[in-house]
Order: C-alpha cells, then structure tokens, then sequence
C-alpha cells in the first residue's frame, strides 16, 4: 500500500495517534510543541462532546455547539498533521499501520480508538435499537423522536399511536438517565404545545436497568435520589429488568412481559473499537486493550493505548478504570510527560487515577453529584453540572451558544432547536 501522502519525513521520532476523542486529543495537546513529529489520524474532522449527545437528541443543543473542528485545534503546531483516515491493520513487527488512505511508519503508536455501543451479542436489537454513541447517531435520534410525534398525528388507531409516543430507554448509566429525563421535560412542558391534537397521558417512558439501581457505581443516596427524580418527571423506572429481543414494535422482557413502543433507545453498555493485527493475548473483557501501569500495550515496546480502550488492571480496578472522559484526560497527560521524559533518558511514572467524581443530571434544578470528599444531589449539584460541563466544551464560541441556549431553555420552559432535518439520500 502507498503511504499516506503529503507527511513530510524528518529526524524527529514520529508519533502517530488514532483518535481523537478527548484522549487522543488531549494527547496531543499536552506534548510540547517540536519535540516530536505528530500525525492525528480520526474518521471524522471534528472533536466531538459525548456527554452532551442527549442534549442534541432532544433538540436542547444544535451539533455545532458540541463539536470542535480538529484542525483549529492545532492552527499553531505546525508538527501535528492531521488525516481523516480510519485504521485498517496494525503491523507491530514493522512498526507500521495500514489505513484506508495509505500506510504510515511510527516511532510510537498511541491507540486512542474509543469504544463503541455494546448489544452484548443480540443481533435483532442491534438492527433495530436506536444507539447514541456518536453525533451523527444523536442527530438521528433527534430525528427519530420528532418524526414520530409528526407520525402519530396521521394515525387512527390508538395502539399505533401509543407505540409512536412511548419511548423505551435500555441502560441506567448517566447516558440513559439523563435522556429519560430530558424527555420527561420535553413532554411535561414542550411536547403538548406543539402538538395540542395529541392525548400526552398515553405516552410514557421507561428507564430499563439489569442491577438493582440507575447510577450503579454513584454513592447509594444518588442513586436514590436520581431515580425519585425521574419518577418526579414522569419516567417509568424498572430495575433488574432484562431485555430479551425487539422486533421494531415489541420490547420483550425476560420476565415474559413486554412493552409496546416504535422507538428502542440501547444505552446498556460499551464495547472497544476493535484493533486489527495485533494479538488476542492483549484483548481484554469488551474488547479492551491490556495495558500496564504506564499505557503500554502488552508484550509492545513502543504501542500505547488509552481512553476507553484502554484495560489498565490493578488491586483498585480489578476490571480497568471506568470508560470516563477524567480517565482519558489523565492518561493522556501522563503518556505525554512519561514519552518526553524518555526523550532525557527518565524514568516513567506510573499511571494513578485521581477522582474527582461524577455527576449526572436529571432535570431542571435536579442532579445529582459524587464528589471525592461528600455527595449532595438537587440545585447545588444542577448547577456545578451546568458549570463543568460548559468549561470542558472547547472553544469560548461554542461555550457561549450552549451558555445562550441553556439560559434560553430555563427561562422559557422551550427549545428552540425542534428541526426534522434528513440528508438527502442518493438515489
């Protein structure tokens, strides 16, 4: 295969990173600029800000807002080349990588590759779940949720129409939480006025989850206190419910009961991206890379991988650190001051996770926050949500239009975002 074109070559040692999620991203920030050559390979031109895909779902915030064009990132490093390519092989004994737009040689490779929605092996709900793991999934939803209130208003049949309102969530994460409540609130205060010729009382929402409590792995009183929350909106929450197949009307349970719905949300689990060529000894529970306590790869001298990806085991995490963008972000950072430490002959430090907790939101004035020294849930917690969230977003102009719409959002009781925009397909 033909290299990738226009990568100059020179004396630096090259590093090449795939992603760029906010490991890889944050990866590449942290090293400093001109002790390496940098080579940004990710599928598509923009950063994207997972924990606000729900927003863009329910019609709360436009794309835009929560993305960030790569290459303005890195406007003034003129040692980071950026390529729109995704990663077809690893060839570690040549240390080379096969892309589909060519191949590319490395000092060291920084797999940042991110995960991706888990149906856990059930092929009829993969074909026909909605999943939220990507901006493009979440425009989708968007428009899954809207045409079908538009959808309901030109049936006749009751059933049809009740099928068309209700909505069933899978997974009892922060994900799942926080977009049962957003549509709680669409319905309680958005919903009715536009569509006033539909009967609200018939459309209903659940909240699935396999534990015995949403929020597993938050304190017990949030855990608590998020589920009377959602109950507070209006959601239907079930625990220690399984789901055992979808046909695209019917949600089967394994206790043999069912719910009717023409809209299936999976947020029930991740999966790592998979990493062709290298060994299966590596791969970890979901798919994971195996990796030490400085990110390197298992048995690779010069591979890293981290972020999501990432299964770093230890007496602390048995399973790997939690799949969180805090984790990611302290990877990255470490990886980058342990490879110019290298460059000076230093020893490496090794990787420990600092907690700075967990947040979730599940309404207008209602969340609910873990903080490593004590918890406390409704307007406090909503508020310092409000305020991490919109710090961690890049760029101050996207700050400020989420900033807009949020403050338009809690003033009015509206969004103003209700678009049912469909690409045009090719015939």
């Amino acid at each position: 295969m033909d290299k990738i074109q226009g990568i100059p070559t020179t004396e630096k040692q090259r590093i090449v990173i795939i992603g760029a999620g906010f490991a890889g991203l944050q990866f590449a920030k942290s090293l400093k600029k001109n002790d390496f050559q940098i080579i940004l390979l990710d599928k598509n031109n923009y950063h994207q800000f997972q924990p606000l895909f729900y927003q863009v779902a329910t019609a709360g915030l436009e794309p835009s807002a929560i993305s960030f064009p790569i290459r303005k990132a890195f406007q003034n490093r003129k040692d980071v080349h950026f390529r729109i390519a995704t990663l077809e092989k690893v060839a570690s004994d040549q240390n080379t990588i096969s892309t589909n737009i060519g191949s590319l040689e490395y000092d060291h490779l920084v797999i940042a590759m991110g995960a991706d929605t888990n149906y856990f092996g059930n092929k009829n709900i993969q074909e026909k779940a909605v999943p939220m793991k990507s901006l493009s999934e979440a425009i989708e939803l968007r428009n899954v949720i809207l045409g079908n209130f538009e959808k309901a208003l030109n049936e006749s049949e009751e059933s049809r129409v009740r099928s068309l309102l209700n909505f069933v969530i899978v997974g009892g994460g922060p994900t799942g939480t926080e977009l049962a409540g957003a549509l709680s609130e669409m319905k309680n205060n958005i919903l009715p006025k536009d569509y006033p010729e539909l009967d609200f009382s018939m459309m209903h929402i659940y909240l699935l989850e396999a534990n015995d409590k949403i929020l597993n792995g938050y304190s017990e009183i949030s855990s608590i206190k998020g589920k009377a929350y959602l109950e507070k909106l209006g959601t239907k929450v079930l625990t220690e419910t399984f789901v055992k197949s979808y046909d695209g009307r019917n949600v089967e349970l394994a206790n043999g009961e069912s719910l009717q719905t023409d809209t299936l949300i999976w947020a029930a689990g991740v999966k790592a991206n998979p990493v062709n060529g290298l060994s299966e000894e590596v791969l970890g529970h979901g798919g994971r890379l195996k990796v030490n306590q400085f990110n390197k790869l298992n048995g690779q001298r010069n591979i890293y991988a981290i972020g999501d990806i990432a299964l770093m085991q230890s007496d602390e995490y048995e399973k790997g650190h939690p799949q969180v963008a805090q984790v990611a972000i302290q990877q990255a950072e470490l990886l980058a001051k342990n490879l110019r430490r290298d460059q000076k002959n230093q020893g490496w430090k090794e990787f420990n996770y600092k907690d700075k907790g967990s947040l979730a939101t599940i309404g207008r004035n209602l969340a609910v926050a873990d903080l490593p020294w004590f918890s406390f849930q409704g307007f406090f917690a909503w508020v310092l949500w409000l305020f991490v969230h919109l710090m961690a977003i890049l760029g101050v102009k996207n700050r400020l239009f989420v900033f807009i719409n949020w403050a338009w959002s809690y003033l009015t009781y509206d969004q103003s975002l209700r678009l049912l925009i469909n690409p045009k397909k090719q015939s």
